[in-house]
């Protein structure tokens, strides 16, 4: 969530054009699924990948990278192709990684070791649930496994991980958009010092947004006691999304950068975008899979 505690200036153009663009694309993805959203999902995790190890090594730390990358593109791919068998590769790409380590020319240190882990565990394996979660009642009917709704549009002809997705996206999206337009107009008290120019208003408008988006979604798709369940997954969105910022605020802090990179005009780079989702994506998961279907009709 960007927010500024000062009398902000006029929103960047740049800022402004790549926002709708990413938006855009994002949407177009979510609801085609299938491979489309596995394969763009890989590339979003390798370039944000890259940008944790640039951050790393900036302090002279040195992971196992081209290692992590591959072990990384291989959990997106079991995510999609049988998600069951997902959370298996954590450990065993971990115990990879570690050999890896273990046996390169260079002794490695205790940091490059927690950096590669750092980087499967935050870079890869958080975000592969989101492929799980786009996966789930999946009904492709285009070319690698694409889905397009027919017209006229009906919520209960949409498959379950489309709206789960597009409602968990709405929900950060009101969550990172309220809270940077209070924070900057109204913000006046500091939330904390990892990230001085996020205020205390800007949060809680944020966390607010989310919670009214879950809580008129929920309504919209028939969940149990709508009102409630929409409300308390939006609470848990706009949450984590605060705390996926912070984390990478204070990444960016400890290596002394600003952004983490160039990527994106206006925004830095992919994980200046991303960082919300990290978090999010196992809790929207687990909700849906474990909480909804336990609760009475």
């Amino acid at each position: 969530m960007k927010d500024f505690a000062s009398v902000p200036p006029p929103i960047p153009m740049a800022r402004t054009i790549s926002a709708v663009v990413a938006i855009t694309l994002a949407l177009a993805i979510v609801v085609l699924g299938g491979w489309y959203f596995t394969l763009a999902f890989g590339v979003i995790v390798f370039l944000g990948q890259r940008e944790i190890f640039q951050l790393v090594q900036a302090k002279g730390i040195f992971p196992a990278a081209k290692t992590t990358f591959v072990v990384s593109q291989l959990l997106l791919l079991v995510a999609h192709l049988s998600p069951a068998l997902a959370n298996a590769v954590l450990p065993l790409g971990g115990t990879f990684i570690c050999f890896y380590l273990l046996f390169q020319p260079k002794r490695a240190t205790i940091a490059d070791v927690a950096a590669s882990i750092l980087g499967l565990f935050y870079g890869g394996y958080l975000p592969s649930y989101w492929i799980r979660l786009r996966d789930l009642g999946a009904a492709g009917t285009l070319p690698l496994q694409g889905f397009w709704p027919q017209w006229p549009l009906a919520i209960d002809t949409l498959p379950l991980g489309l709206t789960l997705t597009v409602t968990a996206f709405a929900c950060i999206w009101a969550a990172d958009i309220g809270a940077y337009l209070v924070g900057r107009s109204f913000g006046r008290t500091p939330l904390s010092d990892i990230s001085p120019k996020k205020t205390v208003e800007g949060a809680v408008f944020g966390v607010i947004g989310s919670i009214t988006v879950g809580a008129l979604s929920s309504a919209g798709l028939g969940w149990p006691y709508p009102l409630l369940s929409g409300a308390a997954l939006g609470a848990l969105i706009g949450v984590s999304s605060l705390l996926g910022d912070l984390t990478e605020s204070l990444m960016k802090r400890d290596a002394g950068v600003k952004d983490s990179g160039q990527l994106i005009p206006g925004h830095g780079g992919i994980l200046d975008r991303a960082d919300s989702y990290v978090f999010t994506a196992p809790i929207v998961y687990y909700f849906a899979t474990l909480l909804l279907p336990i609760l009475p009709g």
